[in-house]
């Protein structure tokens, strides 16, 4: 990854796959539609989702296409894809780096990053991504939409207290983040719109697709997503996790003692490139 001091290594993900799927808000309902609609997916073709992860966006395309290979260097994501997965037989999940693709996973009609793309050596991965696109193919970054307003006036329950809990978070690690073995002092990397427009992308196609709902959420579900999270996996607490865990919970219970809490589904955010030579 270059302009930061980070490399990547195996333990970015190591030991969050069990609490991904519960602790991670899901994407807006409407992805899947809007994608289709604006790329005309029709359940044939091929979709490859690369840092697929446990299978969340892999599988809720799924219906779309006629085969999808997920790809993910983490096995516990790639076992935890494979259970969610089980009873959809057009997806095949693939443990590998995006920057080393198998060359016999064949061509494909779309690629999909869902809030991924930043974890890897962006250039290469982009150039890779293009060599297995049909033609008129297109490449698809989905996220959550940044620094939307989520007001939490009127829900039944007391918000998640994030900042709270990333306080909590930088107690026990520190105050610079954490990855893997190693450190972010400045944060992911940006300007992807430069890095795909080197690899003969077009673009982007910018699509907002609205979120909003109320969720409700418990307090396993806000543990669980603290450690889904990269800068606060499980190991990286060592044989502080349960004292960490115990003060977590403390501020859970805190802040609801209910142990309920609400809060409004994000909106996602979806950049398509497409193939440069369909300007």
């Amino acid at each position: 990854m270059s302009g930061t001091e980070w490399t990547w290594d195996e333990t970015l993900f190591a030991g969050t796959a069990a609490h991904y799927t519960r602790g991670r808000v899901p994407y807006a309902p409407g992805l899947a539609e809007a994608l289709a609609g604006a790329l005309g997916l029709d359940g044939r073709g091929r979709l490859l989702d690369v840092g697929c992860g446990p299978g969340t966006l892999a599988l809720e395309l799924a219906h779309l296409f006629a085969e999808v290979v997920g790809v993910d260097p983490d096995a516990g994501m790639i076992a935890e894809a494979r259970r969610a997965g089980a009873a959809e037989p057009v997806v095949t999940w693939v443990r590998a780096r995006a920057e080393e693709l198998p060359p016999d996973l064949g061509t494909f009609t779309l690629a999909t990053f869902g809030q991924s793309f930043h974890w890897m050596d962006r250039d290469l991965v982009a150039a890779t991504v293009r060599g297995v696109l049909r033609p008129g193919g297109a490449l698809a970054h989905i996220s959550d939409l940044k620094g939307e307003s989520r007001p939490t006036e009127g829900l039944p329950h007391p918000p998640v207290p994030y900042a709270g809990i990333g306080e909590l978070v930088r107690h026990y690690l520190g105050p610079v983040r954490r990855a893997g073995r190693g450190l972010l002092p400045h944060g992911t990397p940006g300007d992807e719109s430069a890095v795909l427009a080197r690899a003969g992308f077009a673009g982007p196609q910018r699509i907002v697709v609205p979120g909003g709902r109320p969720l409700v959420r418990t307090a396993d579900d806000a543990v669980a997503g603290v450690f889904s999270l990269s800068s606060s996996a499980p190991h990286l607490f060592a044989e502080r996790r349960p004292a960490f865990e115990a003060d977590l919970r403390g501020l859970l219970a805190r802040t609801s003692p209910s142990g309920l809490f609400s809060e409004r589904q994000p909106s996602s955010e979806v950049f398509i490139w497409r193939t440069a030579q369909e300007r």
